[in-house]
């Protein structure tokens, strides 16, 4: 397991975690309800057995761990700064992840609820955009494919710094 807290946050670390475990959002809701919170919101991505009309036998996922971490920290820190979040935690799977497991965590906690559905929203669209964690898609033929987010698996955007992130795991 790997884990990072920004400096300087106001939370319990770990904020943002890559992990090989198995993930529990209960845990991750529970880090970021608080009482100057009434909107509090999980979100949970699971692995699905189709993709575009193909079986997913399962799912691999790889990533670039420092970086990731890097980048889901700053998201953390932007999502908090952008909605006026009281709590932030993101939690990602690596390694294999079966249909129906877990696959990534986001749970947020926000004085008022349409601010915490809007970050939700925002951080898993910039989550697949922009942090470096590829997966694979396993069919039961032996095929699969290397995705990035929503990104064709030939070049992906720039994350951090400068640094170029390539379609496929390092």
């Amino acid at each position: 397991m790997t884990s990072g807290t920004p400096a300087g946050s106001s939370a319990a670390p770990p904020t943002v975690r890559l992990s090989r475990e198995s993930l529990d959002p209960s845990r991750a809701l529970a880090a970021v309800v608080m009482p100057s919170a009434g909107g509090n919101v999980l979100f949970v991505g699971t692995a699905r057995a189709t993709t575009d009309g193909l079986v997913t036998e399962r799912l691999e996922y790889e990533a670039h761990e420092p970086l990731a971490l890097a980048v889901l920290a700053r998201l953390r820190d932007e999502s908090i700064e952008q909605f006026g979040l009281e709590g932030c935690r993101i939690e990602h799977r690596l390694g294999t992840v079966e249909p129906g497991e877990a696959s990534v965590v986001v749970a947020v906690s926000s004085p008022h609820r349409l601010a915490a559905f809007a970050a939700s929203e925002w951080l898993m669209d910039r989550i697949k955009r922009e942090v470096p964690i590829w997966k694979r898609e396993h069919r039961p033929d032996g095929g699969g494919e290397w995705v990035h987010g929503d990104q064709p698996p030939a070049v992906l955007p720039q994350a951090v710094g400068g640094t170029q992130a390539t379609g496929a795991p390092p």
